[in-house]
């Protein structure tokens, strides 16, 4: 089908693998596993299994975020999940999480699997006490925030980076669709931060951390080389919020965490340990394995 084209949707719809674009691999239209493969095991009591899109930059911010603060108990391992090669799909994986989507956290202590990269934020800020507010009013504003997110997010990624960025071909009316929600929604977010530091008020919290990788870096310009196309520059308070969040040190961890895209001195494949930002990031371990 060619952008001239109307297409007719057939009787009954059938699943063609080869017309998916850029992630068809990531896609299937059933559940379940493809192959059997144990998921590895770290030292630490939080095991976490994920690649660094934003979704997955949302927890590994968060884990950085508590062990910054002295939560010694958040020391983690996070293990590579390549999304691309549909190792999300093994039989280790899908016994932790049934829906084969990253991030996904085993808690050795609790012996609890917890699934979808919101649930694993208020799991983690419930677990430890903190980045969400104990006060009735200030936690309901969180959540709505949180919430919001959850539910605006694959809008932006799933609608507006998909058709944009990755559909095999360019059509205009899902591009016209999406970019003008993705606007709609920094429109939100930018009317919200005229008023309030942080989300929902003066407080960094969870709402903030599951935001940023989203909205932070597309107002930036680091997502879908679209910063011009959106005239992201307009969303001034939005970009304050952005620029204020990613100055801080364990954001600037979290983010490079499982990460497979970009500059490979901002590409931590596996975190075992703190000191591995400093010893094992791509590009350290290119130079080594050179020498």
């Amino acid at each position: 089908m060619t952008g001239n084209d109307t297409y007719q949707p057939p009787a009954v719809w059938t699943w063609d693998a080869e017309n998916g674009g850029e992630w068809a691999s990531t896609n299937r239209p059933i559940a379940g596993a493809t192959h059997e493969a144990e998921l590895p095991r770290g030292k630490h009591p939080l095991q976490l299994y994920s690649q660094g899109t934003p979704n997955g930059q949302k927890v590994t911010i968060l884990l950085e975020e508590l062990l910054a603060i002295g939560e010694t108990g958040a020391e983690y391992d996070a293990f590579l999940i390549r999304i691309g090669k549909g190792e999300q799909f093994s039989s280790g994986f899908v016994e932790l999480n049934p829906n084969s989507k990253i991030p996904v956290l085993f808690d050795t202590e609790t012996g609890l699997r917890v699934f979808e990269s919101g649930a694993i934020l208020l799991y983690l800020a419930e677990k430890f006490g903190h980045f969400l507010p104990k006060n009735l009013a200030a936690r309901t504003e969180v959540m709505n925030w949180l919430f919001w997110l959850q539910g605006s997010a694959p809008y932006l990624g799933g609608g507006f980076g998909h058709f944009y960025a990755y559909a095999p071909e360019k059509f205009e009316y899902p591009i016209n669709r999406y970019t003008m929600e993705a606007k709609r929604q920094m429109d939100v977010l930018d009317r919200e931060l005229a008023n309030n530091r942080y989300l929902g008020g003066d407080t960094y919290t969870i709402a903030d951390i599951a935001t940023w990788p989203w909205y932070g870096n597309l107002v930036l310009g680091n997502s879908y080389n679209a910063g011009e196309f959106l005239d992201v520059e307009s969303y001034t308070h939005l970009r304050r919020w952005a620029k204020e969040i990613l100055a801080r040190p364990a954001v600037q961890r979290g983010r490079i965490v499982n990460r497979l895209a970009g500059d490979p001195s901002e590409q931590l494949h596996e975190r075992h340990d703190a000191s591995d930002f400093e010893l094992r990031t791509q590009d350290k371990l290119t130079r080594d394995s050179a020498a």
